[in-house]
């Protein structure tokens, strides 16, 4: 009986001094377990070596071509060729911004529509393919954003329907430099600004134009623009002459109109007339808003190539509704093109200006694009 009981004692023992080995090796439990520093909860930012560049492919026939492929398509950058690694197309994120400024400008009817302008909006909004983001701005005394970013068509219609309103002034830069602002956290390669307006800044602005459109250019957006210019002109040529004269219609002859022995239309002496109309301080202005679109014209325009957008130059409402489901189409067919550099983009300096080439190597094809870009900040 007495090597079982000191067995016992034996295991007895062995069981204990575990248990105060675990005991003693243990971490006390006050001591807090260990946590992810901070910097390792933040994201990590990657300076991504890849340009995405805008294409757009037309057939011989002028039709967007569906079928553009890697081999059809040459890129030099600084006369450079390079390597292209893929060629497909994104959903769009679509920045409208309208130009409700200055219609009450006394201009006889010369000037931008604010009900114009919201029909081509809507317009542009009902073509776009669906899934595309869109946000809408608006501005005339000052910049408003007025719809964020979705894809809920018809939230944006609701917004194009009840928040347009009008202004005396038009601060066109101010809105080019919040567009490019706008433009920033959207996916490069996919971003598009449409601009409604006739491209004429009232003075007092924040923003001188010539800054405002070079951060736009390094917002790497494709811009394009539906212009109220050349529809200013034509309303202009169309209005009747200030000073007109000419035979006066019979009614307005007073002996034609009361003596009754006279066959109905005539009388004895022609009546001729000559109406003025004289305003110098209308007229001014207007001379002033027609120089100022002309020279608005050749700058939007500029604009927009540089970036492998388009200006439409409508000459009639008609005109720029049906262009403005033109331009939706356009943004539908744009490719993205994606290389990578030769010369890496950690190289270049800050605010560096690439300049870009794009050429078809298929016959029959015909390619536009951007003409350059501005490298981004590795901070972005």
């Amino acid at each position: 009986m007495i090597y079982p009981r000191a067995t016992l004692i034996i295991l007895l023992v062995f069981v204990l001094g575990t248990s105060a080995f675990a005991q003693a090796t243990r971490q006390p439990s006050s001591s807090p377990s260990p946590t992810p520093s901070n910097e390792e909860q933040e994201p990590v930012k990657v300076f991504t070596e890849e340009v995405r560049l805008p294409v757009i492919a037309l057939d011989q026939y002028g039709h967007y071509d569906p079928t553009l492929d890697v081999d059809d398509i040459l890129v030099l950058e600084d006369g450079v060729a390079q390597l292209i690694r893929s060629i497909r197309h994104l959903p769009a994120n679509v920045l409208l911004v309208l130009d409700m400024g200055g219609e009450v400008g006394g201009l006889g009817g010369m000037s931008k529509r604010t009900g114009l302008t919201r029909d081509v909006a809507i317009q542009l909004l009902n073509n776009l393919q669906d899934g595309s983001q869109v946000a809408v701005m608006q501005f005339s005394n000052s910049v408003e954003v007025i719809q964020p970013w979705t894809r809920d068509k018809l939230a944006v219609l609701k917004i194009l329907k009840t928040r347009l309103s009008s202004g005396k002034r038009s601060r066109f830069s101010d809105a080019v430099a919040a567009a490019a602002r706008q433009l920033g956290d959207r996916p490069e390669g996919s971003r598009h600004v449409v601009f409604i307006t006739d491209g004429v800044d009232t003075p007092g602005g924040k923003t001188e134009r010539a800054e405002a459109i070079k951060r736009l250019s390094a917002a790497r957006a494709t811009v394009h623009i539906i212009s109220y210019t050349e529809f200013v002109l034509q309303k202009k040529e169309a209005r009747s002459s200030s000073v007109s004269g000419g035979q006066l219609p019979p009614a307005s002859d007073p002996i034609t109109a009361t003596d009754p022995t006279l066959p109905p239309g005539t009388t004895r002496n022609p009546s001729f007339g000559v109406s003025i109309r004289f305003d110098p301080a209308m007229r001014r202005q207007r001379k002033a808003y027609e120089a100022d679109i002309k020279k608005s014209q050749q700058i939007l325009t500029a604009v927009a190539e540089e970036s492998g957008g388009r200006i439409f130059l409508p000459k009639s409402s008609q005109e720029m509704i049906a262009q403005a489901a033109e331009a939706a189409r356009e943004i539908g067919a744009e490719y993205v093109v994606t290389y990578r550099p030769k010369r890496s983009l950690t190289s270049s300096t800050k605010g560096e200006y690439r300049r870009i080439e794009v050429a078809s190597r298929r016959v029959g094809l015909s390619l536009r694009s951007r003409r350059g870009y501005v490298v981004p900040d590795r901070n972005e």
